[in-house]
């Protein structure tokens, strides 16, 4: 039997366009919506049409012989990734977090269609590179950064996988009763919750928290170690505030919930996507055991 050609998996999501029209039925609707509260249609669909014309050059860079697949953001956990796939994500940085957590060592080339408007940390490559980096990332001689993910293990069973950080707590954000233990030391917190983040989710969510709190936890994307840090922890007679952040490394943090109703974990900051964490269940969260291969060169 041959074997088969390369496959390249595109993935995107829909433009502001798309989802205006998703949410009016028709362009007439939209743009009546739009210039009814002194807006305009015209940037929209106008960045609309940049993407398409980006991702069809991205799709022409494929050679010829090659398979292709795409799919949307909304349609990841339902589509089946080969472990010889190369993942190409057009678009911001965030979609690459959301494509990690369904890979394995899949090289994943981020493509930026719109340079002037998104910073391209991760997804850093003009479409025009694309044609060498394909052959390169299927021959194995493309440069290749592992960043390191989070994963949370719920009761022993269900796992989460996040590429920036994962969330434990209340799905208001208001007061989560939980124990929370760092290798020998332990306490009960009542708090708005925690995040547990990577070196590449140091740079986000958690940066505005260690910012704000004055602990800092120095990570580096690629180093095999997370930070967690507690979010607004509040003393009382049951509860303590000691354990307010610190470096994961070997040891996982482990959080048992004291939450009867509300309790949530979620990944990448999709509240959508959570696994529910009631009263007595037991998350333990540490260093994932799969990486993010992203593409640099």
């Amino acid at each position: 039997m041959a074997a088969l050609t390369p496959r390249v998996v595109f993935v995107t999501r829909e433009t502001d366009y798309e989802l205006l029209i998703a949410r009016h039925a028709t362009r007439g609707q939209a743009r009546f919506f739009l210039e009814s509260r002194g807006q305009g249609l015209a940037a929209v669909e106008a960045r609309h049409e940049r993407f398409h014309a980006v991702l069809a050059q991205a799709r022409a860079a494929v050679p010829g012989e090659w398979r292709q697949a795409l799919v949307r953001r909304a349609d990841l956990d339902r589509f089946l990734f080969a472990g010889d796939d190369v993942v190409v994500a057009v678009g911001q940085d965030g979609l690459i977090a959301n494509v990690a957590k369904y890979l394995g060592e899949q090289p994943v080339i981020g493509v930026n269609p719109a340079p002037d408007l998104y910073d391209g940390v991760l997804a850093r490559n003009p479409v025009e590179r694309l044609a060498r980096l394909l052959p390169a990332s299927v021959a194995g001689a493309a440069a290749i950064e592992r960043r390191t993910m989070v994963q949370a293990v719920i009761d022993g069973t269900e796992r989460l996988f996040a590429l920036n950080e994962i969330f434990v707590g209340h799905r208001s954000h208001q007061s989560a009763r939980y124990r929370i233990e760092a290798g020998s030391e332990a306490e009960e917190h009542s708090s708005s919750g925690l995040i547990v983040a990577s070196g590449t989710g140091a740079t986000g969510w958690a940066r505005s928290i260690s910012e704000a709190t004055r602990l800092d936890l120095p990570l580096e994307p690629d180093e095999r170690a997370v930070g967690y840090w507690v979010r607004e922890p509040f003393p009382s007679v049951a509860t303590a505030t000691r354990l307010r952040a610190g470096k994961l490394t070997d040891a996982p943090l482990v959080v048992t919930s004291r939450m009867n109703e509300g309790g949530v974990i979620f990944a990448d900051g999709i509240e959508q996507d959570f696994l529910g964490f009631g009263w007595g269940r037991q998350v333990r969260i540490a260093p994932a055991d799969r990486a993010l291969h992203l593409v640099t060169g």
